[in-house]
């Protein structure tokens, strides 16, 4: 008995089973987080150093390559890839995803420890953290308040609105964006330091050293036991700026005798606009595994009430991607049910059958609903990719039923009881069932096995898809034959079965290509010949272009620039961004990189506001903001990246920026390649101090004090060697520096006294040369080489391919100096590492297909058929492609591996059949006349009804559609040719193949025969 069977007879099982799947999946899809990607956990380690005041070169000698040199050793590195700027470097650290995170961590912190001893004295502590992926923010606010100075208003962001937001369910992070900490500002006169004979580093160490509260220890007071503290910290500004400081003749003076001593900001270098206007912002990241969706709404609740706390407050929301998030939600599950409901349509429309068609209905929901039970189990959630593999075998799912139950009424149809056509028909169709949803899985599963990090965000699509066709194979075994056992009314007499036009003529066109094999499969085979050369026809990208709402503007300024030009910079790009119709706000990061950088984000309205997409609204941005001056200016997708990216590796900076140059240089001639730049294309002024090789040994004076003493006159001393105020709650840094004044005239700079060591200081033009230089503003390096990034931006409708290979092809890339290299960067190494995944995933794919085939049909040589069968959905697919304009991209690939799963179908149905009614005696033409007869209706009405369920995803235009439109035009495509030339050439293809078989048994059979023994004479 098997379970069809089982089921028939003893439905309570099956009705208590998916009762219980139905409710732990209703529980499950509605705790499943939806978010915008899935969690990928991937080991990423980032090292941190700042050392304030140092110039990019200097940092990257002295710290980046001895921390990149030390961590180097450590087993299971991918990449390290490293950004130094003006003051500070940034070290990534890229492991293969089978080291563990924790280990990763440990190893780096191991590594900068003990390297730690050889960095320079002035860096800060380095900071070693793991990078979490979903670490970007979900909703951005601006925050405002005429009654708060800068300083104040951003102490409440990070004290009072960062506390209660941590607070909300799902809230992992609260970054704040612009403003300022409040610091206590000595601006000392260079003057009064010369003439008392102090100098503002002796005034640094005096101060730290007696605004201080210290422990002091213990004693016994009269039997009781008494901590004892030494206080020495003052609690207002004016005892602070009435501290006595010692002079080197005995005497002291006051602070503020020597300067001005303020309670302010520290010196602004980053600032945020909103529209326009400064704010200070903030951004909240999502906890890891929760919903962008119910993370976002927890906040908005929550300052909600902070508004009514604060009346004087006001709080703007700049961007919210939780909304494209929603949308795509929304239109997913609208596609959802669309295409669940077409593809019942077409079922009545071919069985004309109510009870029938209910029944088709009845198996989508329950092989969705038990999946999201499944999904929660693995961690998974409601993301852009496993609501695709969800919308996308909505046709797959009623696959299976539809074949059970067009068996069934057939069955019923020739005069079964509708109980015992149920067991019949279920008996029959079974392994025919069981063959179909196994091939599907065993194309998906790789998918969700594949490595990489492609292989991470994949997994998701992969095992969803693969759970719900389970699924829907369990409910075609168990719940239709039972069902319909009791549901299904009997036929009140048998109906003779009439062929219709359509079946004459398909049964007269089967019968001559059987007749005429080799005609038959030469013609097969001038079409496979004819796809795979049609695929070459069509242009290659990594995603297609996708709306979601917002594009960035990356600013560059000249070098030198100050913070005050790139503000009024990107002030006028807010006011010509604002007057465009389509433009709802304009966020303005400035600062982020350098003071001469700025990022913008600019929202549009909805989609339905505007009639032009993302992509073409940047080009018109470009246009708009071409005529600013003296600003370099990119505008790039909502990501911040341009569409071209190339790298060039060097053994030295000057070695890659001048081969990035020459690359440059030769993309200017290349059709559909908009404005080609390098990242080394501009350098900032320095001013070099170098000490007098004499003069400074023999004063005592030495490079380190130079650098000391001008970094403390200039812009003060690290955070670290600063004297605290404290305040009671909190300790407020002390910046101890010389006046504005000084910075803007080189010859006092040159006139400020350095001490030495026979106790006189002296000018620092006496000991040092000063002279005006430049230096590269940022240095990058990518595996302990140079790297110098080639970006580019792509023409409207200019597909990545193409380009690239034209590229590779020019002179300036085929002829790179020695000690370089060139290697593609951003999307474009994404898209080889992810098509050579997905390549890898259909060979394993094909090759389980194989095997499962194999153990169903028990033979080695039939599953070839139906393995040959894959390559006529091809040419399909590439025709509708080539007719709707669109490229091969991800996701064409993913329709590809679809094809790869819903066209064995149709072969497997043919096949099955054929050999069954040959074990019973029918010859080869017979059978699979009989075949093609029988199976036509099913084949047909599972191809529409797939069809039908994709189409919603092939016509929709709302958000995330960009991505799943082509993927399901492609299968749309290539079922509707393949299942035309399936019908035709799958029977030719198994007689011709069969015979072969038999040929070679019979061979077999001749060779390995066992003679006769001869029999004694007697």
């Amino acid at each position: 008995m098997n379970l069809s069977t089982w089921s028939i007879h003893r439905p309570v099982p099956t009705i208590a089973l998916f009762l219980v799947l139905c409710v732990l999946g209703a529980v499950s899809f509605m705790r499943l987080p939806v978010t915008q990607f899935p969690n990928v956990d991937l080991p990423i380690v980032t090292v941190t150093v700042a050392d304030p005041g140092a110039a990019p070169r200097e940092i990257t000698d002295q710290i980046t390559k001895p921390i990149e040199d030390e961590i180097s050793s450590i087993s299971g590195i991918r990449h390290i890839t490293s950004t130094t700027s003006d003051g500070t470097t940034t070290i990534t650290v890229e492991f293969e995803l089978s080291k563990d995170k924790n280990d990763a961590l440990n190893s780096v912190e191991d590594s900068v420890a003990t390297v730690r001893s050889t960095l320079p004295d002035s860096i800060t502590e380095p900071v070693v953290k793991r990078i979490d992926v979903a670490g970007r923010p979900i909703v951005t606010y601006a925050v405002a308040d005429p009654t708060r100075t800068i300083e104040n208003l951003s102490y409440f962001v990070d004290n009072t609105i960062a506390r209660r937001l941590q607070g909300v369910d799902g809230v992992g992070q609260v970054s704040r964006l612009g403003g300022a900490d409040r610091e206590i500002n000595v601006e000392l006169d260079p003057d009064r330091l010369l003439a008392l004979g102090i100098t503002a580093s002796q005034v640094n160490d005096q101060l730290r050293a007696t605004n201080i509260d210290v422990g002091s220890g213990r004693g016994d007071l009269a039997g009781q036991e008494f901590s004892i503290r030494t206080l020495g910290s003052v609690d207002t500004v004016a005892k602070l700026a009435a501290t006595p400081l010692s002079l080197s003749n005995g005497r002291t003076v006051r602070l503020d005798q020597l300067g001005t001593v303020t309670d302010g900001s520290e010196e602004p270098r980053t600032f945020a606009l909103f529209d326009g206007e400064p704010v200070v912002a903030f951004g909240i990241v999502r906890e890891t595994g929760k919903s962008d969706l119910d993370t976002a709404e927890g906040v908005k609740k929550e300052l909600a009430s902070i508004r009514k706390d604060y009346p004087n407050l006001r709080i703007s929301e700049i961007d919210d991607s939780t909304v494209s998030t929603r949308n795509s939600y929304d239109n997913a599950m609208e596609t959802l049910y669309e295409g669940a409901a077409l593809a019942v349509i077409v079922v009545f429309l071919f069985l004309r059958d109510w009870r029938a068609t209910l029944l088709t209905a009845l198996a989508l929901p329950l092989s969705v609903i038990p999946t999201f039970f499944v999904m929660e189990l693995l961690g998974f959630s409601l993301n852009t990719l496993s609501l695709l593999g969800i919308t996308l075998v909505t046709g797959i799912l009623v696959d299976d039923a539809i074949v059970e139950i067009e068996n069934i009424v057939r069955h019923i149809r020739m005069g079964r009881r509708a109980f015992e056509a149920s067991e019949e028909a279920a008996n029959e169709i079974g392994l025919t069932v069981i063959a179909i949803s196994f091939t599907i899985v065993a194309v998906f599963a790789p998918v969700g096995f594949m490595g990489g990090i492609a292989g991470e965000y994949f997994k998701q699509f992969g095992l969803t898809v693969a759970v719900a066709v389970l699924f829907s194979l369990l409910v075609a075994r168990l719940v239709t034959p039972m069902v319909a056992a009791y549901f299904m009314r009997d036929a009140e007499k048998p109906e003779k079965e009439r062929d219709g036009v359509f079946m004459r003529g398909y049964m007269h066109v089967l019968n001559w290509t059987l007749r005429h094999r080799f005609v038959t499969l030469l013609l097969g085979l001038g079409i496979f010949a004819g796809s795979i050369y049609s695929a070459t026809l069509l242009p290659t990208e990594f995603m297609p272009p996708i709306d979601s709402g917002r594009s960035a503007v990356s600013v560059e300024l000249p070098p030198g620039s100050t913070l005050a030009d790139t503000r009024q910079a990107t002030r006028t790009i807010t006011k010509r961004l604002m007057t465009m119709p389509q433009v709802e706000h304009v966020f303005v990061d400035g600062g982020t990189n350098s003071i001469a950088t700025a990022n913008l984000t600019v929202d549009y309205v909805d989609r339905d506001k505007r009639d032009l997409t993302a992509k073409q609204l940047e080009g018109v941005i470009a246009t708009k903001l071409a005529s600013i001056p003296d600003v370099r200016m990119h505008v790039t997708n909502a990501d911040g990246n341009r569409d071209v990216q190339v790298v060039v590796l060097g053994d030295t900076v000057e070695a890659a920026s001048k081969a990035a140059e020459k690359l440059a240089e030769g993309m200017k001639t290349l059709p559909g390649v908009v404005d080609p730049s390098t990242s080394a294309a501009l350098t900032r002024p320095e001013i070099r101090i170098t000490p007098k090789p004499e003069l400074a040994a023999k004063n005592g004076v030495t490079a380190s004090s130079l650098a000391s003493t001008i970094r403390i006159a200039t812009i003060g001393d690290t955070e670290a060697n600063m004297a605290k105020f404290n305040t009671g709650d909190r300790r407020i840094p002390i910046r101890v520096s010389l006046s504005d004044k000084v910075r803007d005239d080189l010859f006092r700079m040159a006139n400020q006294r350095v001490p030495t060591t026979t106790g006189k200081p002296l000018p620092l033009g006496v000991v040092a040369d000063i002279h005006f230089s430049d230096g590269p503003a940022t240095i990058e390096r990518y595996d302990r080489h140079s790297q110098t990034k080639v970006e580019a931006d792509l023409a409207p409708g200019t597909p990545l391919g193409p380009v690239l290979e034209k590229i590779h092809n020019l002179p300036a890339a085929r002829n790179m100096p020695n000690g370089t290299s060139i290697k593609n960067a951003g999307d474009a190494e994404i898209m080889n590492e992810v098509f050579s995944s997905f390549a890898l995933a259909m060979g394993a794919g094909i090759m389980l297909v194989y095997v499962v085939l194999v153990l169903l049909f028990a033979s080695f040589i039939t599953p070839i058929t139906i393995l040959l069968s894959l390559p006529l959905a091809i040419g399909g697919a590439i025709l509708a492609l080539y007719v709707t304009d669109r490229a091969i991209s991800l996701s064409v690939i993913i329709g590809f591996l679809m094809l790869m799963g819903i066209v064995t179908k149709n072969a497997i149905m043919l096949v099955e059949f054929s050999v069954q009614s040959m074990h019973r005696g029918s010859s080869r033409l017979d059978a699979m006349l009989d075949a093609g007869h029988k199976r036509v209706r099913p084949i047909v009405m599972t191809t529409i009804a797939m069809t039908a369920g994709m189409l919603p995803s092939a016509i929709s235009t709302g958000t995330g559609s960009e991505f799943s439109a082509p993927m399901a035009i492609a299968v749309i495509g290539g079922l509707l040719v393949s299942t035309l030339l399936s019908l035709l050439f799958v029977p030719s293809l198994f007689s011709a193949i069969d015979a072969f078989r038999e040929r070679v048994g019979r061979g077999f059979a001749r060779l390995f025969a066992r003679r006769p023994a001869e029999q004694p004479a007697e």
